[in-house]
């Protein structure tokens, strides 16, 4: 439930109301402090709880109202923060402002490839470079990553281009190894309802990008971030990145409508991936563009300097050159829609 404080209460009533509810074996939340002080108690509990709660508080000085919460997403609800959550990482926002781009190769194949690749997606405007150290693959036969040795290229990679690092992490184990190179720590479509894994991530000060699930829906994606926000670690994003439909022609089905209701429901950003939503390069501008003018805060596509020789979704991987000239075009709806003026970015 929220606990709404009058606008001129004093420290000392909330310091109260604060004790009270643990005294009562809760752990509240100061949820904010502007314009006025919220309280949350995230926990579940049956009506008599919640009304014996509400008869404890509802009479102490600078309460001015109860409500509930409304969602079974309590951390990741709207109704536990009013304002959208800003991700900073480095010189880098996500959640204010024109769509940022994260960009690179699917996996990290090598030193000297991944170099260029960074260096080319920096310069054609991306803010963030991407790559996988560890591959979860459909067959245990495909390439599966450099592992530690991709993540110290992804690090100089970062060193040389001053982009921050977003890589994938598949286990609880090696949450901590990852989280010394990355700067946002990737749970793949695979591992959304990997609790384990979700509330290791949860326990770092590493920004969380948590892709939806293949045949997820919008609450259990939320609620999967809910397991990262409880832990304590509030810098998740969102990431919708297409769902299994019965359409062939397509790897997956993108929910653009999951941009919008998602900023409904919840405060975090959200970010779209459409190189696995479509799965083909030449899908990949206008369904970017899409996600730009639904109100995207970001952008993830795979970018290759030879898609056709990449081990591993050489498909749907964009040419250095195309990635380019998209990146150009994203300036101009992001503009268009929102105002907003990218240029400086």
């Amino acid at each position: 439930m929220v606990i709404l404080m009058a606008s001129d209460v004093r420290k000392a009533d909330v310091a109260r109301v604060l004790a009270a509810l643990r005294d009562q074996g809760h752990d509240p939340r100061i949820i904010s402090t502007a314009p006025s002080t919220v309280i949350g108690v995230v926990e579940e509990m049956d009506r008599a709880r919640v009304e014996a709660l509400k008869e404890i508080v509802s009479s102490m000085p600078g309460v001015e109202g109860i409500e509930p919460f409304g969602a079974s997403w309590k951390l990741a609800s709207r109704n536990f923060r009013g304002e959208a959550t800003v991700i900073q990482v480095g010189r880098q926002t996500i959640g204010l402002g024109p769509p940022v781009v994260i960009a690179g190769p699917c996996a990290v194949e090598s030193r000297e490839g991944l170099i260029e690749i960074a260096r080319a997606v920096k310069d054609a405007g991306a803010s963030f470079l991407r790559g996988g150290a560890f591959k979860p693959r459909s067959s245990p036969y495909s390439f599966r990553g450099l592992a530690e040795e991709g993540l110290r290229h992804l690090a100089e990679a970062s060193r040389l281009t001053g982009l921050p690092v977003v890589t994938e992490v598949l286990t609880p184990e090696a949450v901590p190894l990852v989280a010394e190179y990355a700067d946002v720590l990737q749970i793949g479509t695979r591992n959304m309802q990997n609790f384990a894994l979700l509330e290791a991530v949860g326990e770092t000060d590493r920004p969380v990008l948590l892709k939806r699930g293949l045949m997820a829906t919008v609450k259990e994606l939320l609620l999967s971030a809910e397991y990262i926000l409880a832990k304590g670690n509030p810098q998740v994003i969102l990431c919708e990145r297409g769902i299994r439909t019965f359409e062939p022609e397509t790897r997956n089905t993108l929910d653009i409508s999951a941009v919008p209701l998602l900023k409904q429901l919840s405060h975090l950003p959200v970010v779209v991936d459409p190189s696995h939503a479509v799965g083909k390069r030449e899908l990949v501008p206008a369904v970017a563009l899409a996600a730009v003018a639904a109100g995207a805060d970001g952008l993830m596509i795979e970018v290759h300097s030879d898609p056709d020789r990449a081990l591993s979704d050489g498909r749907q991987s964009m040419t250095l050159d195309a990635f380019a000239r998209l990146m150009s075009a994203i300036h101009y709806v992001a503009r268009a829609v929102n105002g907003y003026y990218t240029e400086e970015r």
